[in-house]
């Protein structure tokens, strides 16, 4: 496993739309849905338009449908498959719900590349409806952050996923997003690591109004085949730098093992073998 974590969002990330709104306009519920928008968090709004679904006798295989048919980009699958073979580990942060994402992912044959997922619970009850719930429990108390909505602050996912990993382990993070709920997380990232927000889309927007405030480089992208080529580059990028840390670091060993009559071309031959 290399030192490198990618965390992906999900909507407009890994799939190119937003897979609430897709559920909802394939089945025939928009109206229904604008027309209570102003009324409630999204995240409520879902749980009760599956309420509305279910009403109105949408079966869970229906949502799955749907959900199987929903667009993604052709490069991002192997871009994915690709990070994961470089020994990347990758995770996703998501405000959109697990029925859905873990849904896609299988259909898509790539659950299994990804070690995590940080998203709003969806499950489906006893009366076979699908229920989805906050990822913080707002009823209960408030998580504190005025940069995201009150379901999810994925900047404390971030928090706990950075906190959850050894310092001496040195991992660095590749974040890809794109929304206004990606800005939180951008900016707990460490000046080591990397933001891949995706031109022209909110996070983009966001971040570009004082690109200073993050720590982390900045590399953007617009669709799926430069996410792709951005997010290989880096992790080449980092998998070079941490070979050179290690060649420096064996080069010091060799040095300081010289013993101190040694000569100084001597010296230099063993650093000069360390890096080729």
């Amino acid at each position: 496993m290399s030192g490198i974590v990618v965390i992906f969002d999900f909507d407009k990330t890994i799939v190119d739309c937003d897979s609430d709104n897709w559920v909802i306009d394939e089945l025939g519920f928009t109206d229904l849905f604008n027309q209570l928008l102003p009324t409630m968090p999204g995240n409520s709004l879902m749980d009760r338009m599956m309420m509305e679904l279910h009403s109105e006798r949408k079966t869970i295989e229906d949502i799955e449908g749907v959900l199987h048919r929903i667009p993604i980009h052709p490069r991002v699958i192997p871009a994915i498959k690709a990070a994961h073979a470089l020994g990347s580990d990758l995770r996703i942060v998501s405000d959109a719900n697990m029925f859905f994402i873990e849904t896609i992912l299988k259909h898509l044959g790539i659950r299994e590349y990804f070690s995590e997922i940080n998203t709003n619970p969806g499950y489906i009850n006893e009366e076979g409806r699908l229920r989805i719930m906050p990822y913080h429990d707002f009823n209960k108390a408030s998580h504190g952050c005025s940069l995201c909505p009150p379901n999810m602050c994925k900047g404390l996912v971030i928090d706990r996923i950075q906190n959850s990993i050894s310092p001496d382990d040195n991992k660095r993070f590749i974040y890809l997003g794109d929304g206004s709920g990606d800005y939180c997380p951008s900016l707990r990232l460490k000046e080591r690591d990397f933001m891949m927000p995706r031109k022209n889309f909110p996070v983009w927007d966001l971040i570009c109004k004082d690109p200073l405030l993050l720590k982390a480089e900045i590399h953007g992208w617009s669709d799926g085949e430069e996410l792709e080529q951005v997010l290989l580059q880096l992790i080449n990028r980092i998998s070079i730098e941490e070979s050179a840390q290690f060649i420096s670091s064996d080069c010091k060993l060799h040095t300081l093992s010289i013993s101190a009559h040694e000569t100084l071309p001597k010296v230099l031959t063993v650093r000069h073998n360390c890096l080729v």
